[in-house]
């Protein structure tokens, strides 16, 4: 393939992508939808609160099985990329308060349907290999977090009903050496191998990271043997603590400070700067589509992540630009001048992107809800980066640069005669 069409063709496919981030598409049965169906934090478009209550219990739920309702709630919020919610445990009325966002398909702001998207009470199985269900979470009595007595390392203790015994015990008996799944619903939550036959009613999962991670397993198996059926009461609409107009503000805001970072880049740098702009437009395209495509919420935190990310895309185009600029100044020729550029920028941006990489990650792992959210925005904006800023920027250059016409210095932001 001519390397002068590379420039056009990554035009082209990031305006194909761009429209496609903004207006969506959909065919049949497959949809992904644009950025004006995002799905937006409460903060932004405003949301439900739900209260939910044992339902038919005849006692007051314990302190253990309101933290499990609250477990269970907070795993098909992850599930579904609701990351703007807060979920709260009132354990003197025996009571679990929820906020979370509108869909963005939402238009009658119905509390109610609203609710209904988390469902019911979700189910724990545990399976074979195969898929099959070899005993459910009404076979445990008991899941805590504990240190392993074996090797003091953390771990889950399963204390299991007489029947669940007997099922655990057959299936421990085929399986040795293989794996033993549990499942929340249809989402994998927990892989452990069978080293032995396991008799008695008692069972150890081993192997865990931490221990923050050996109670958050142990309450979700807890949720999953709930002895009653959750209802929702007193739904209620809450409105964007920023205001209905909030949004549009904020949009508005963002296209003119783009605008305005395109109008220097193109001024002060030129044909590196067109370049640049190209690339962040791909850049926040890749980032509209890595929310829309998913349903991933966006929240305040999630668009401060969004323009971190933004930002650090121009200051890698900065150092590209001004890398080649100075080999030009150093009398190198315009082609010379490109490649060592990129070479000589790309440690800096190299290093910097992956300390905030290192961040991010620790964010999604360890984080919930805001920081989530934040932390996932932060993560697609580094990764577009590298993409836009450093591999795509690289090629339209080098396209650009093929054309003998515009191998002049000052085409570059710099001094010197034709090259």
């Amino acid at each position: 393939m001519n390397s002068k069409r590379v420039f056009f063709i990554t035009v082209l496919l990031t305006a194909a992508l761009f429209c496609l981030s903004i207006f969506g598409l959909k065919i049949g049965n497959f949809w992904i939808k644009g950025a004006d169906q995002m799905r937006y934090g409460i903060d932004i478009r405003g949301g439900v609160e739900a209260t939910y209550e044992p339902k038919d219990l005849g006692r007051a739920p314990t302190e253990n099985e309101l933290e499990a309702i609250r477990t269970i709630i907070e795993t098909r919020m992850d599930a579904k990329n609701i990351t703007d919610r807060d979920v709260t445990v009132d354990k003197g009325n025996g009571k679990v308060i929820v906020r979370f966002p509108w869909k963005s398909d939402e238009t009658n702001f119905d509390p109610q349907k609203a609710v209904s998207e988390l469902g019911e009470t979700a189910k724990l199985t545990f399976r074979d290999p195969d898929g099959n269900v070899i005993m459910e979470g009404t076979d445990v009595t008991k899941s805590s977090a504990q240190l392993s007595q074996s090797d003091s390392q953390p771990a889950v203790a399963l204390t299991l009903s007489a029947r669940g015994a007997d099922k655990f015990a057959q299936a421990t008996g085929r399986l040795i050496g293989q794996n033993i799944d549990i499942y929340m619903d249809e989402a994998l939550i927990s892989t452990a191998i069978v080293q032995t036959q396991i008799t008695g009613g008692n069972a150890e999962i081993t192997h865990l990271e931490s221990l923050q991670a050996a109670t958050l397993l142990a309450n979700r198996i807890n949720s999953g043997s709930l002895p009653y059926s959750l209802i929702v009461k007193n739904c209620n609409i809450i409105s964007p603590t920023l205001g209905s107009n909030a949004l549009a503000v904020m949009v508005m805001a963002g296209k003119v400070a783009f605008a305005l970072v395109c109008l220097f880049m193109l001024i002060y740098y030129r044909l590196p700067g067109l370049v640049a702009c190209i690339a962040l437009t791909l850049q926040v395209t890749g980032q509209l589509l890595a929310l829309s495509v998913p349903q991933f919420t966006l929240t305040l935190p999630g668009i401060a992540g969004l323009i971190l990310s933004i930002g650090m895309g121009v200051d890698a185009n900065i150092i590209i630009s001004e890398r080649i600029k100075e080999e030009l100044n150093g009398g190198k020729t315009v082609l010379r001048a490109i490649e060592t550029g990129f070479k000589r920028a790309f440690s800096a941006v190299f290093d910097g992107n992956v300390t905030v990489v290192i961040v991010a990650i620790i964010l999604i792992i360890f984080g919930s809800g805001s920081m989530l959210s934040f932390g996932y925005t932060l993560l697609c904006g580094v990764i577009m980066n590298f993409v836009a800023g450093v591999t795509a920027s690289r090629l339209m250059i080098r396209s650009l640069s093929n054309f003998k016409a515009l191998r002049q210095p000052q085409y570059f932001g710099a001094k010197g005669a034709v090259q």
